[in-house]
């Protein structure tokens, strides 16, 4: 079992910057990675907040059912230090996705505070971001489960 976490203003896609994001909804998203999740025998549980608490709280109550974390933090990836701590603190394999490149993007989108705490950061491919990053985390869960 694996949460997807999707930070602030995703339920804005499909109609935010589509120039950067582009024109596909977050629901979108989450029916490509549950469709994706099923081939791979993965069940999801899927969580969106605009607010960095609840993020948190979430976090720490799903920990004890998922083994892992797939999470666009989206601006919370370059401001939250609280965001990098909980992820730390939970102990789970953690893949970083975007939909955009970040460092392609203004100074201040370079640096991530959750990069340093996941197994891997997958950004710049849209919608398939999140696709390879369920497919890496589902690979990393399995090769450590061996």
């Amino acid at each position: 079992k694996i949460a997807v976490v999707h930070g602030p203003n995703l339920r804005l896609l499909g109609r935010r910057e589509p120039h950067v994001y582009g024109s596909v909804t977050l629901e979108e998203i989450d029916d490509a990675l549950l469709t994706l999740a099923g081939g791979l025998g993965a069940e999801l549980e899927i969580f969106q907040s605009n607010h960095e608490g609840e993020i948190l709280d979430f976090l720490e109550e799903v920990s004890q059912r998922v083994q892992g974390v797939l999470i666009n933090p989206a601006g919370l990836t370059h401001t939250s230090v609280a965001l990098r701590d909980g992820l730390l603190g939970i102990g789970l394999p953690v893949v970083e996705v975007h939909l955009s490149n970040p460092a392609a993007r203004e100074r201040f989108r370079r640096h991530s505070y959750v990069a340093p705490v996941a197994v891997g950061t997958v950004a710049g491919f849209g919608v398939n971001s999140y696709l390879f990053g369920l497919r890496g985390l589902a690979a990393h869960l399995t090769s450590s489960s061996e």
